[in-house]
């Protein structure tokens, strides 16, 4: 029993007996008033425990080596598919000229709907019997071998497409002004097509894979000889002079979608002032930010950030600039880590606690001080001493 006794002494609670307590109306209303207090912050800690927060930190970036895959999906309502090319070169000397592969373009009217979708590019129709090199027709059971009209680096070197002769004239720095006369030309209705397609619109769309160094990617009208910023276009015969470059920016990142991500491009319209006849270089100034994006569950995704500024520069003076739209980027040496992060059982629990203790204590003093309060005004009307 003493034991007992003991414990009993330690009851930090003590009870009241019901005969004593006094309920009031303003207890009441603070009652209410706490009890709502405590439902609201108790959801609003139940939101926090169940949906992640997203924490980050900034750390030196020392990857080394990678690659990057850069998507877009860009539309140009005045410039045929025939005419865009899509290149690309980085400070390390890579480069790649009229890029087909993981590219989708589709041709549409002044409208925006579209005519045709192709991937390697945009008709090609054939004929039945195509000229051999030697200047005859191509006979059965023959293997074909096409003239490349005088660019051949070897004897034995065969065109056998319009775009093979277009290549051999390039390597050789030769303008190919006479596409008509090209039987491979003839055949693949290369002329006809860029005729057909006077007065439509393209739209571009896929990626493109590049060093993870400072460099380029252009959408540039006509062809481009492989030396660094000089590009010539090989059908001036057929071509306008100058090139409307307006365009509109679907989407644009570097590298894979991550949640949150913002890519400050996407919906960019740029319309070309027609008022002074001249076309030009559109430029857009890139700074990549690389960026780890840690769910939570641990997956990772690397990605990239990105800032942008642009520029147009005309066609003025000389050397005049090669019309198209550039997209110029280089790197951050800072990375940015993205780690979902949910709140811990013990920490829930410690918070649910110090709301429910929290608002009790406080509402406890306001119902003291107003209940005493009005004892106190009310014992002073009794006297007399209120008026």
């Amino acid at each position: 029993m003493e034991l007992w006794n003991k414990l009993r002494n330690l009851d930090a609670y003590p009870k009241v007996n019901e005969d004593f307590y006094s309920r009031t109306l303003s207890g009441g209303l603070i009652t209410i008033l706490s009890s709502l207090a405590i439902l609201l912050l108790f959801l609003s800690e139940i939101r926090l425990y169940l949906y992640s927060a997203t924490e980050s930190k900034l750390t030196v970036d020392t990857s080394r080596g990678e690659r990057l895959h850069i998507n877009f999906d860009i539309t140009f309502p005045a410039l045929p598919c025939s005419l865009v090319a899509v290149d690309t070169m980085d400070v390390s000397g890579e480069q790649h000229y009229d890029i087909r592969h993981d590219i989708i373009k589709k041709r549409i009217d002044h409208l925006g709907n579209v005519i045709e979708s192709r991937k390697d590019g945009v008709g090609s129709p054939k004929i039945e019997r195509p000229l051999q090199k030697h200047g005859g027709r191509l006979d059965h059971n023959e293997v074909y071998c096409g003239s490349c009209y005088g660019a051949e680096e070897s004897d034995d070197q065969c065109c056998n497409s319009c775009e093979e002769v277009r290549d051999a004239y390039r390597k050789k720095g030769w303008a190919l002004t006479n596409v008509e006369l090209i039987d491979q030309c003839k055949r693949e209705g290369f002329v006809q097509r860029l005729k057909d397609e006077q007065g439509e619109g393209c739209n571009i769309h896929g990626f493109v894979d590049v060093n993870k160094v400072a460099g380029n990617f252009h959408f540039a009208p006509g062809k481009s000889l492989d030396q660094s910023f000089n590009f010539l276009q090989d059908l001036l015969n057929i071509q306008p002079e100058t090139y409307n470059i307006s365009h509109k920016i679907n989407k644009l990142s570097f590298g894979k979608e991550f949640p949150g991500a913002v890519n400050p491009l996407d919906g960019v319209e740029w319309i070309q002032d027609h008022s002074n006849g001249l076309t030009g270089m559109y430029q857009y100034f890139v700074k990549v930010v690389p960026t780890i994006y840690t769910d939570i569950r641990g997956r990772k995704i690397h990605s990239n950030q990105f800032s942008v500024t642009e520029h147009f520069r005309e066609a003025i003076g000389y050397p005049r600039p090669p019309p198209g739209v550039y997209f110029f980027y280089e790197f951050s040496p800072i990375k940015v880590d993205f780690t979902e992060e949910n709140t811990s059982l013990l920490h829930f629990l410690t918070n649910i606690c110090a709301i429910v203790g929290g608002i009790f204590t406080v509402a406890g003093i306001i119902d003291s001080f107003v209940y005493h309060g009005h004892r106190a005004i009310k014992k002073k009307m009794a006297l007399g001493k209120l008026g």
